[in-house]
């Protein structure tokens, strides 16, 4: 079975959409201002908070918010620290009037709830020397003002004046990062930098980037458009936005890549513009779908805000692939010359471009004595040396990732930000006075609906869990109107991140059955703390079976498109290898500490609980490109009758450049995120850059042509019952090399570079 029809659809579909340029361009300016519109008019969505179903710390604060109705909808926080001078006490008349002063100062806030007294809550260090007062608004976070937080500035430099140390934490210290599409803004410099070289044209160089930004403004504006019915948060479009230009580049790019090719065989502008999405579409529509399945996997983790980040952004790589197979061809229409090389473009100016008529089975001339270039002569240097290249390769990578068997995974808090932050310094203050756990205490849970005596029940649980060996302290239970469940927190004597708390928690855990057997009554762990320490196992519980779904997918995808056993699994391996060496180098610089200096880390900890689910997702979808690109060329070179060693060469002749251009803008674009101040934002573009640079020039520039040299042509080797059973797709245009009814005439390029509309 099989669909030969592929490859002529898209080569009649790059036709039209040459030809009928005008309507392309309209209908694809339609779209953009329909759905702009949309979205100027729909509502925002509401922000619904994190959640993750399924585990423990999620069940207690969803019961929390049953019980106690209001206290989930709570405004933002902020915790203002005072440190008295050396020796001397907070409760010093002095120091208690500065303080008192400033709290006043802070309760005149127009956004401000509520300021607890510190000397009336009991927030006052055992050594005197330490106090804090929480500061409630009646907004979230996103919604405190910049007046309300210099207001709170101004408050704190009086008591500083005063001689006290003063630093504030909390939520509504979070102001939301730096200028949005400052990343964005550099990644599309940078683009324009690497594709004017790569091309020497700037209409070359610019027709990428415009319909990157098409197809990421048609995206993003659906998205704000679905927000309020589908309950997308503005953090949804962050994925979709760096994958849509991503892919948007990278396919544009490939496809004007392979039309200044098929214009240099002397093909006309219109029918290079038919086999150039003939064939390179082909390759552009299955390393999009290599791309969607690996976000469409993130539903396998089972956290919504990532499920409906990894939707969105598929459903953005879906419009970048549909922008590349029309909008690229319709440009290309408009400037069917001004993309050509200058040497191409001189050419065609003296008539001397070369006629071409492909021929089944027959590998045409200019294809068999193309001029040698920098991948070419890299891709015979590995041919003559694959076992080292090979070697040195997957040693290297396996090396790099061996830091990975120690990873630990965590949520990274104001512990994490540089000690230049006021929120840094306030945790440091804080952790100081009244211990390292004081800034992650637990929150215990008691439900005693139906447990006789609501107070003796909570009483005793909260005696159990002070007499578990690392709690130092336990708050006295609070309990809610209906008097049938308490909360009290728990605080360690370690530090949110330190591992032994993690141990704590499952301790305190593990002992539960015991403690609920004696009372009647059940109990659950919750709080930042606990709610991290369970993300944590979900994810990396998750990770596996992510793996095995988007890996296993993708190979049988690629099988069908290279109708090879080997050159998937390949594929495959190579990624894992190159994921991998991503996830050591990150845990050797953010967790471990070496070369913390050279990225600005200053602080070491656990990584990111999402970053393995982040990294996995979007580098699989870049490095499939990668693969796709490459591997398509050999695959096609060798359907056409080319040797198995010269198709590599040939792959890396037509593909080389286009790969390390893609991954160039790539590791460019992720880098910009190291100098944020933020290590989360710091860790993934590390992370990101770190793996892209792996897969590109280590695992598909090296690694890759060694393994294919070493098998020679048992790597397009397909048993023939699995080739019975696989559907045909015609990536390679074998439908498009029959020849023509007529020879093609050169076509010299105008003067002026009017719009051809040359047919054959």
């Amino acid at each position: 079975m099989g669909f030969p029809d592929v490859a002529t659809f898209l080569y009649r579909l790059g036709r039209l959409a040459f030809r009928r340029r005008w309507y392309v361009a309209l209908m694809w300016a339609a779209v953009l201002a329909a759905v702009g519109l949309s979205a100027m008019k729909a509502p925002a969505a509401a922000d619904e908070g994190f959640s993750m179903p399924g585990i423990e710390s999620q069940k207690a604060f969803d019961l929390l918010g049953e019980r106690f109705p209001g206290t989930t909808a709570e405004g933002a926080t902020a915790r203002v620290v005072f440190v008295a001078p050396d020796g001397q006490r907070v409760t010093a008349s002095d120091n208690r009037a500065a303080v008192e002063k400033t709290m006043a100062d802070l309760a005149d806030g127009s956004q401000v709830a509520d300021v607890a007294d510190p000397f009336r809550s009991q927030a006052v260090s055992k050594d005197g020397s330490t106090a804090y007062a929480t500061v409630t608004y009646k907004v979230k976070s996103a919604d405190v003002t910049d007046a309300s937080r210099t207001a709170l500035e101004k408050a704190a430099d009086q008591a500083r004046e005063a001689g006290l140390t003063v630093e504030a934490g909390g939520s509504a210290m979070d102001s939301g990062g730096g200028p949005g599409g400052v990343a964005e803004i550099i990644g599309i410099s940078v683009a324009a930098v690497v594709l004017l070289v790569t091309f020497g044209s700037l209409v070359a160089a610019g027709l990428p980037l415009l319909t990157a930004i098409l197809g990421v403004g048609v995206s993003l504006f659906t998205i704000m458009t679905l927000a309020e019915p589908l309950g997308l948060s503005t953090t949804t479009s962050t994925l979709a936005m760096m994958l849509g230009l991503a892919v948007g580049i990278d396919y544009a790019l490939f496809v004007v890549s392979r039309y200044r090719e098929e214009r240099a065989k002397g093909h006309a502008p219109e029918e290079a513009a038919g086999l150039t999405v003939g064939t390179a579409g082909s390759a552009v529509v299955f390393a999009g779908l290599t791309v969607v399945i690996a976000l469409a996997g993130l539903t396998v983790v089972g956290i919504p805000m990532l499920t409906k980040m990894g939707l969105a952004a598929a459903g953005a790589v879906v419009v970048g692939v549909l922008v590349a197979l029309t909008m690229v061809p319709a440009l290309l229409g408009f400037w069917p010359n001004k993309v050509l090389s200058g040497a191409v473009r001189r050419q065609g100016r003296r008539g001397r471009l070369p006629r071409f008529r492909s021929r089944a089975g027959r590998t045409p001339k200019a294809a068999r004595s193309g001029d040698s270039n920098g991948g070419t002569r890299w891709a015979r240097l590995v041919l003559r040396r694959p076992v080292p290249v090979l070697l040195l390769g997957v040693l290297g990578l396996g090396a790099l990732a061996i830091p990975m068997t120690g990873l630990q995974l965590g949520m990274p808090g104001d512990e994490a930000k540089p000690t230049s932050t006021t929120e840094r310094r306030a945790y440091d203050d804080l952790a100081k006075g009244f211990g390292p756990g004081f800034n992650g205490p637990l929150t215990i849970v008691v439900d005693a609906k139906g447990a006789g005596d609501a107070k003796a029940v909570a009483s005793t649980v909260s005696e159990k869990v002070g007499d578990t060996k690392g709690i130092v302290s336990v708050s006295q239970p609070h309990f809610n109107k209906a008097g049938d469940t308490a909360v009290f927190t728990a605080t360690p004597s370690t530090s949110p991140t330190d591992e032994k708390t993690k141990t704590l928690v499952k301790t305190i855990r593990a002992e539960r059955p015991a403690i609920e057997s004696g009372t009647g009554a059940s109990f659950e762990v919750t709080g930042t703390t606990a709610l991290n320490i369970d993300i944590a196992g979900k994810v990396q519980a998750a990770l596996v079976p992510y793996l095995v779904i988007v890996v296993g997918l993708a190979v049988v995808l690629l099988l069908v498109v290279f109708r090879s056993l080997l050159v998937p699994l390949k594929a495959a391996l190579g990624f894992l290898l190159s994921v991998l060496a991503a996830l050591g180098a990150v845990v050797l610089v953010f967790q471990q500490g070496h070369g913390a200096g050279l990225f600005g880390v200053e602080q070491t900890g656990p990584i990111m609980s999402l970053m393995p689910i982040f990294l996995v997702g979007i580098v699989f979808g870049l490095a499939m490109d990668y693969e796709v690109f490459l591997v398509s060329r050999m695959r096609e070179a060798y359907v056409h009758g080319e040797s198995a060693p010269q198709a590599v060469v040939s792959g890396f002749r037509h593909s080389a450049r286009v790969v390390v251009a893609a991954a160039l803008i790539m590791i460019a674009v992720f880098a910009g995120f190291i100098g944020e101040n933020d290590s989360m934002i710091k860790m993934i573009g590390f992370g990101l850059a770190s793996a892209v640079l792996f897969d590109a020039f280590v695992v598909r520039m090296a690694i890759v042509p060694a393994v294919l040299a070493l098998l020679g042509d048992r790597a397009w080797w397909l048993p023939k019952w699995l080739d019975r059973l696989l559907p045909r797709v015609d990536v390679e245009g074998e439908a498009l090399t029959r020849p023509p009814a007529e020879p093609v005439a050169p076509d010299p390029a105008p003067a002026h570079d009017e719009p051809a509309d040359a047919r054959v």
